[in-house]
């Protein structure tokens, strides 16, 4: 593909120009480019895309590995190394800080790739006319000299000149930083030199818009837009989640915690004048510490173990547009929903189009078909209704030629219906279909066996019908007409004075799977919220056919909600389940009062009005054929929407925050136990226990099992409800089995030293192994709540600690490294002992797994 070349400096004065200039500059005409010029305009221009600016190269990931601030303490070990003629110990040095850098980096840069490889589940979709016909493409293929349309709750997929306009408001905050909406007019003509904020004939990548409809000429697309020269995304850089608060609040712990070990170990070792150098080899020492303490594979593990985890999640309809969203969904705790795609099946389904005789009626079907703001073909693009509506004229091959169209009113969630100004012979017509509240409130008659009778006299009429029909679960929408008079311009005032002339029914049959998911539901502690703008007897008659039975007994009104006090509506929230009628902005007061009652929200909805919603909640989740606006809200995106795919979200996520919890609480408690250990006894003992590179080989080898913990089993009782960082369950956990590690350690120390009294190398040797092996099994242990035998570990986690074993005993046994490292061979008591010692350690924290657990209940159950 060739390099995109610069489309705005090519048009230089777009927005000045006139309509028919412009489209001779860019080869273009009303009925659009055809099917090969737009090819030929690709490979010229590249696709319409930008380069995610959190999406990092290659050279970015090496660079992160080469800045991390344990890195930075190995290479000033390696300085003073080198500097003071350790030629061995920088050696070691430099290998090991290769090693980490190498290691990190692959692991990190193949989880990019992962990333990148997400991408191809989900795309933007743009309506554009090409070889004179409306067809939906994805927005990466548009080029300049497009002819595209635009509509309500659409993000503005390139830089647009627009040719025609109905009403249309954007919101540029993307671009310009200015929250207002801002009204554009074909008509407009600005200076040349103009800048967006100035351009009223012009819609500009990343923009939404909030009401209307336009149509424009592409003129600048991927980085040649406003948008890409400003290296700014839509859906960039979110607030921080609660995952990532708790991964920042553990790193100011561990921090904290090995500055001062690091400085204590360093002043008294340096006091205590130990080893040939004191200043120098208590230097190195403590920084050896500092390495060993850390828990330096923790970013490694969160990137592999989230990566690996958003591939099988994808691969089970569940995107993620930003890794961190995974741990936020599996700890939600209430999910708010729609109820089409849910409950129901995602595909609404036509059934009839009626009069109020009762009798199909064609009529009412072209009027229906005629105000329908679908477009497409094979791939039809629009509401789920007028989606509905337009697959089924499509499959008859309605002739609505004798029409001619004159101008839309686009639909808002206030008017809540649509109308289109149609010219049929030398009558025109206005359209209008919507909800049947709306629709009633605008109309004056009614029509009944050919015969007007007036609102008053069949209103009553009406309403029975549509009861009828939504207690037996129909959609209704009420479609209506009058004569209007020719005019310039149209507007949502002209609805008024209309003849109701039928209906359409819509049906969503109940989905057959949901009842076993909602029990799947309530057993991993989510509780379902319905959130509908339907009608309550359509919405009570779903839930009772799914089993769905609402807390409190009854359905709240939108109307209800509406006088209700801040407070009033937080006790609603958590006595009720199921709110119907309710407004966009209604479900965001919803989805606010859940979180200040201290609740993790998930939202799942595809609509422009559940865009705030989405955003606000604390897990945005959307579904690929939503509308853009509710894409570009969400953080997760499911390419079926189903709450069944929900649930395997929910539980993935909790299984991938497990394995990164194994790995915090492991590597703490462990090496902690073992480096406290060492920090405790270099103060009473002569020598340094253990050498630098020792403590360094050390960590290198028991960082190897636990790096496969990313794809650990995780207990199925961990996943059955919401997961959160806690810090003082961590630290807890840290010093309780840090501190039966230690006993073992001290009473290894005190055998070697007090009893058997063996020489320097045979002591550092007997205890280095003991320190690493220690590591390796007790993984076993603390890696289940449960008696270790009931939880069975994953292949990669026993081939990986096998693998550490065999190398740590290979290292002390094979002469030229046991040489390098200062290590001599064990006699066969010393390794007896250190076998009873391990065997002893690992019961003893098997035994005390459960009073420890049953301890952190009871604090639990006592702060309620």
């Amino acid at each position: 593909m060739a390099k995109p070349r610069g489309t705005q400096a090519d048009t230089g004065s777009a927005w000045a120009l006139s309509q028919d200039e412009l489209k001779r500059k860019l080869g273009t005409s009303d009925r659009g480019l055809s099917t090969s010029e737009a090819n030929e305009k690709l490979r010229e221009h590249g696709y319409n895309e930008i380069a995610d600016k959190d999406r990092r190269t290659w050279l970015d990931i090496l660079i992160a590995q080469v800045a991390s601030p344990l890195l930075f303490i190995l290479m000033i070990a390696l300085v003073i190394s080198a500097f003071l003629g350790e030629v061995f110990d920088a050696i070691i040095l430099l290998t090991i800080i290769l090693v980490s850098v190498l290691l990190g980096f692959f692991q990190e840069y193949s989880s990019e790739r992962a990333l990148t490889a997400l991408k191809k589940y989900f795309s933007y979709h743009a309506t554009v006319i090409r070889n004179g016909e409306k067809m939906v493409i994805d927005a990466r293929e548009l080029v300049p000299g497009d002819i595209v349309t635009i509509g309500l709750g659409d993000i503005v997929p390139a830089d647009i000149r627009l040719i025609e306009t109905n009403g249309i408001e954007v919101n540029e905050s993307a671009l310009t930083g200015e929250s207002r909406e801002v009204e554009k007019n074909a008509k407009a003509t600005p200076s040349k030199n103009a800048t967006p904020q100035d351009i009223k004939n012009g819609l500009f990548m990343g923009s939404v818009v909030v009401s209307g409809y336009a149509k424009g000429i592409v003129v600048a697309t991927g980085h040649d837009t406003f948008f890409g020269k400003s290296a700014a995304l839509f859906s960039a850089k979110v607030p921080e989640s609660d995952f990532q608060l708790g991964i920042r609040k553990f790193g100011s712990l561990v921090l904290r915690f090995v500055i001062i070990i690091t400085v204590c170990v360093f002043i008294s070792n340096y006091l205590l004048s130990h080893g040939t150098n004191p200043f120098a080899d208590s230097m190195l020492f403590a920084l050896a510490l500092a390495v060993g303490i850390a828990p330096e594979a923790l970013p490694a593990i969160i990137t592999i173990t989230l990566a690996s985890g958003s591939l099988k999640l994808a691969k089970e309809k569940v995107v993620t547009k930003k890794l961190a969203a995974i741990e936020d969904l599996g700890n939600m705790d209430v999910l708010c929903t729609d109820k089409t795609g849910t409950l129901s099946e995602e595909a609404i389904r036509f059934e009839r189009c009626i009069d109020f005789d009762m009798k199909d009626s064609h009529d009412v079907f072209e009027y229906a078909f005629l105000c329908n703001a679908a477009v497409g073909t094979l791939r039809i693009k629009g509401s789920s209704i007028d989606v509905a509506i337009r697959k089924n004229g499509l499959s008859r091959s309605i002739d609505i030629s004798r029409f001619t169209k004159i101008e839309d009113i686009p639909f808002d969630y206030e008017r809540r219906r649509m109308g289109l100004i149609v010219q049929e012979g030398r009558k025109r017509i206005l359209i209008v279909k919507g909800a049947p509240e709306s629709m009633l409130s605008a109309c004056t008659k009614i029509k009944i066996s050919s015969k007007l009778y007036s609102k008053k006299e069949k209103g009553a009429y009406v309403k029975k019908l549509i009861r009828e029909y939504n207690e037996k679960g129909y959609t209704t929408i009420l479609v209506g007409y009058r004569d209007i008079e020719k005019k310039k311009n149209y507007s949502p005032d002209d609805e008024r004075d209309l003849i109701l002339t039928g209906f359409v029914l819509l049906f969503n049959p109940p989905k057959s799977t949901v009842r076993a998911t909602l029990e799947r539901l309530r057993k991993l502690k989510v509780r379902l919220k319905v959130l509908t703008g339907d009608d309550p007897l359509l919405t009570k008659k779903l839930c009772r056919d799914v089993g769905f039975a609402p807390s409190g007994g009854r359905i709240i009104l939108g109307t209800e909600l509406a006088r209700m006090s801040d407070d009033k509506v937080r006790e609603i929230v958590e006595r009720y389940d199921v709110f119907a009628r309710v407004t966009p902005e209604q479900k965001l007061m919803i989805v606010e009062a859940l979180k200040r009652n201290g609740h993790v929200v998930g939202f799942l909805g595809d609509g422009i009005n559940d865009a705030p919603a989405l955003r606000t909640a604390d897990v945005g989740i959307s579904v690929d054929t939503a509308a853009d606006v509710a894409k570009g809200a969400s953080n997760i995106i499911l390419l079926r929407k189903s709450l069944s795919v929900v649930a395997d979200g929910i539980e993935n996520g909790r299984k991938i925050f497990g394995n990164i919890t194994k790995y915090i609480l492991n590597t703490m408690s462990a090496n902690n136990g073992n480096m406290i250990t060492v920090a405790v006894s270099s103060i009473f003992l002569p020598f340094i226990p253990l050498l630098p590179t020792q403590i360094l080989l050390n960590n290198l080898l028991s960082d190897l099992p636990l790096m496969s913990v990313a794809s650990d089993n995780v207990d199925k009782e961990y996943t059955r409800k919401p997961q959160k960082w806690d810090i003082n369950f961590i630290t807890k956990f840290m010093l309780f089995f840090g501190l039966i590690s230690t006993v073992f350690d001290l009473l290894l120390i005190g055998i070697l030293y007090l009893f058997m009294q063996v020489d320097v190398d045979t002591f550092r040797t007997a205890w280095f192994l003991e320190s690493v092996l220690s590591e390796m099994i007790i993984v076993f242990s603390l890696r289940t709540q449960l008696p270790f035998f009931r939880s069975m570990p994953s292949t990669l986690l026993v081939g990986a600690s096998l693998f550490a074993i065999i190398a740590s005993v290979f290292v002390i046994y094979f002469g030229p490294l046991a040489i390098l490292f200062h290590f001599v061979p064990l006699s066969g008591a010393i390794l007896l002992l250190i076998a009873g010692i391990l065997i002893f350690y690992f019961a003893v924290t098997e035994i005390g797994k459960p009073f420890f657990f049953a301890y952190i209940a009871r604090a639990a159950a006592t702060s309620k």
